[in-house]
């Protein structure tokens, strides 16, 4: 099988991540990579500690440019964002993607805004922290799993139907603290929850990620999507990539080439690589 030697989708200090984009490349050279891509979370109307600020976009721009020009001979370096998609609150993603010069765009959903709720009531299901997303599930929810996760589908489908991006990230990341506590994955609503989903997906002719990052955190049993749902992405055609969604350069490789034997196991054949401003198919074995 081929060796997977890029990863489009890590995050710098510009963002959450823990190294300079100049170290990710020294890394990168170092592991023989061909490509990688920046994908900083994109600014939010409200203070966070994980999000690109509105007033260091430039730097972002001009240091990334300046790393181009740098490294053009040894490794393709490309500028991204992690778009986040909160109903009401956040900007239409053709701002930020214009404001950052982005290659490439992933869409992705961290927030969720409970339905008719005030602007302050957000439910955050990412992070290390478990208790967090229990809490939430409670305050915003009443416990309601259900009513808590079709309301998050519901988010992510209404980022695929009303904006254009090229990735869509995690998409059924709500799954990692829930670890089989409140749902299973072979539960009939849920998995009408993912069709749904993945029928729009298909419709825009988005990429789903593979994920790793909760599994290499221990964070997770498995990539995101695996089992069942990805099984249906490759069944249905939809094209693939697989990333790392590093936050420290070291990263940027972890467990890359497993999540690819994944998918070859699973039936699938290719995923995608971006070059020079388009996706390309890339054959796995």
């Amino acid at each position: 099988m081929n060796k997977i030697t890029y990863n489009f989708h890590q995050h710098s200090v510009f963002s959450d991540g823990k190294d300079t984009p100049e170290k990710y490349i020294e890394k990168a050279l170092e592991k023989e990579f061909t490509a990688i891509g920046f994908s900083e979370h994109s600014p939010l109307p409200f203070d966070t500690d994980f999000s690109l600020k509105e007033d260091k976009i430039n730097d972002y721009v001009e240091e990334l440019d300046r790393l181009k020009k740098l490294y053009q001979n040894g490794l393709e370096i490309y500028r991204s964002l992690e778009i986040d998609f909160i109903p009401g609150l956040s900007e239409d993603f053709e701002k930020w993607k214009s404001a950052c010069k982005t290659d490439y765009a992933i869409g992705g959903v961290h927030l969720v805004k409970p339905g008719n709720s005030s602007s302050d009531d957000i439910w955050f299901i990412d992070g290390p922290d478990r208790n967090i997303y229990d809490e939430g599930l409670e305050e915003y929810f009443g416990g309601d799993i259900k009513k808590a996760v079709k309301t998050y589908f519901m988010q992510i489908n209404q980022m695929i139907t009303s904006n254009v991006f090229d990735v869509i990230a995690h998409f059924d990341k709500i799954k990692m603290h829930n670890q089989n506590r409140f749902f299973t994955e072979d539960e009939k609503w849920y998995r009408n929850l993912i069709d749904e989903t993945l029928t729009l997906i298909k419709e825009k002719n988005i990429i789903v990620e593979v994920n790793t990052r909760g599994v290499y955190k221990k964070r997770s049993n498995d990539f995101f999507p695996d089992g069942v749902t990805l099984q249906k992405v490759i069944k249905m055609n939809i094209p693939l990539i697989v990333s790392a969604d590093a936050h420290k350069s070291g990263e940027i490789d972890m467990l890359l080439d497993k999540a690819a034997e994944r998918i070859v196991t699973l039936g699938g054949k290719s995923i995608m690589y971006f070059q020079k401003g388009e996706w390309k198919e890339q054959p796995l074995v």
